[in-house]
C-alpha cells in the first residue's frame, strides 16, 4: 500500500497565500480589494455551476414529470448518498477528512472536532428550513427577485464576521445584479409581508450558512470532504425526523412510481449530482469566498431559467424579465472579471 501522499485525491484547498509584503498597508489593501481568484477557484466556480444547472433539472424530472410529492424526501435520500460515498471513498483511502496532506487516523472526525463544527449544521438547518418555507410565500418572479439580493447580505455578514472590504467596482457590479433582478420582478411587485419577511430570512440565513463554511473551513482543519462529513452526520438525523412526523416518508412509500427505472435512474443521477453539488459549494466558498459563491448561484440561474424553458417549457416571454437576466448576467460577469484580475 502507498503512503497517502503519494496516492491521488481529488483537490479539497488551496496552499496558503504567501504573506502580503509591506506590512500593514499591503494587508489592508488586500482586505479591500479581495485576494484574486486561481485557477483552482475558477474551475471551483464552474463546477459549482454546473452541478446546480444539472441537479435542477433532475430534481425538476423527479417533482414534475413523475410527479413525486415530497422534495424533503429526496434532500433526505441525497443526504443519505452523500454519507455513503464519503464513507466508502475514505475507508478505501481515495479521499482524507483533514486539510494536510497526510491522514492516517483511523478515525473519521473526532467528538471534538464535531462539537467545533456544530455551528455549520445549525447554519445549514436554518437555512434548508427557511429557503423550503420562502418557496412558499411568494410568487416565482417575485422570489428570484428577492433572493438576488442575498449578495448583499452576504457581504454585510462578511463585513461583520471579517471586516471585509470590497472595492467599488466590486459594488458596482453587485449593484447591478440586485438592479436586474428588480426590474426582471418588476411586474410582480405585489406586496406581502409574510412572503418577503421569509424571504429575506432566507437570504439572511444563507448568507450567514455560506459565511460559516468560510470561517469553519479555515479554522476547524477539515477539507471540504470533512465538513460535508461532519454536516451529513450531524443534520441526517435531524431531517430524518422531520420526514417522518410530517408523514413524508408514509407517502413516499404509496408512490406509485417508487420502484419504476426511470424514476429510480432519475433520482440516483439527482443524489450523484447533489454529492458533487455539496462537494462544489464547500470548495468554491473555501476557496475563493461566501461572495463569489452568491454571485456564481445568480450567474448559474440564467443557463437554468434556458435550459428549463428548453426541456420542460410554460414560461410566457416577457421582455422586462428578459432584460432583467440580461442586466444580472452582466452584472455577474463583471463580478468574475473583478474577481480574476484583483481589480
Amino acid at each position: 500500500m502507498l503512503p497517502s501522499t503519494d496516492r491521488m485525491t481529488l483537490p479539497v484547498s488551496d496552499p496558503p497565500p504567501p504573506p502580503p509584503r509591506g506590512g500593514a498597508v499591503a494587508g489592508d489593501q488586500r482586505l479591500m480589494k479581495g485576494s484574486t481568484m486561481t485557477s483552482r477557484g475558477a474551475y471551483a466556480a464552474v463546477s459549482y455551476m454546473s452541478c446546480a444547472v444539472m441537479l435542477v433539472l433532475f430534481n425538476k424530472a423527479a417533482l414534475s414529470s413523475y410527479s413525486f410529492p415530497s422534495a424533503n424526501v429526496i434532500t433526505l435520500f441525497q443526504m443519505i448518498c452523500s454519507c455513503c460515498f464519503l464513507y466508502v471513498l475514505r475507508r478505501w483511502k481515495l479521499i482524507t477528512f483533514s486539510s494536510g496532506d497526510a491522514d492516517n487516523s483511523t478515525k473519521f472526525v473526532s467528538l471534538q472536532t464535531l462539537i467545533h463544527t456544530s455551528p455549520l449544521a445549525l447554519t445549514y438547518l436554518m437555512y434548508m428550513l427557511a429557503t423550503m418555507e420562502s418557496v412558499r410565500g411568494v410568487n416565482v418572479p417575485m422570489y428570484t427577485t428577492l433572493r438576488r439580493t442575498t449578495v448583499v447580505f452576504t457581504m454585510f455578514v462578511e463585513f461583520i464576521l471579517v471586516g471585509q472590504r470590497y472595492s467599488r467596482s466590486v459594488i458596482g457590479s453587485v449593484a447591478l445584479i440586485v438592479f436586474g433582478a428588480f426590474v426582471a420582478g418588476s411586474r410582480d411587485l405585489s406586496f406581502d409581508s409574510y412572503g418577503y419577511s421569509i424571504v429575506f430570512l432566507s437570504n439572511i440565513t444563507t448568507a450567514i450558512y455560506l459565511a460559516t463554511i468560510s470561517r469553519i473551513g479555515k479554522s476547524s482543519g477539515l477539507n471540504s470532504f470533512g465538513l460535508m462529513w461532519c454536516n451529513g452526520i450531524m443534520c441526517l438525523p435531524v431531517l430524518l425526523f422531520w420526514t417522518f412526523i410530517r408523514g413524508d416518508l408514509r407517502t413516499t412509500m404509496t408512490f406509485p412510481y417508487l420502484f419504476a427505472p426511470g424514476f429510480l435512474i432519475v433520482l440516483l443521477l439527482s443524489c450523484m449530482l447533489a454529492f458533487l453539488l455539496n462537494y462544489s459549494i464547500f470548495l468554491n466558498t473555501t476557496l475563493n469566498s461566501a461572495v463569489t459563491q452568491t454571485i456564481c448561484g445568480n450567474l448559474k440561474d440564467i443557463f437554468t431559467i434556458a435550459l428549463g424553458w428548453m426541456f420542460f417549457g410554460g414560461l410566457p416571454f416577457d421582455l422586462l424579465n428578459v432584460i432583467g437576466q440580461i442586466l444580472g448576467f452582466v452584472g455577474s460577469g463583471l463580478y468574475a472579471y473583478f474577481k480574476l484580475f484583483g481589480r
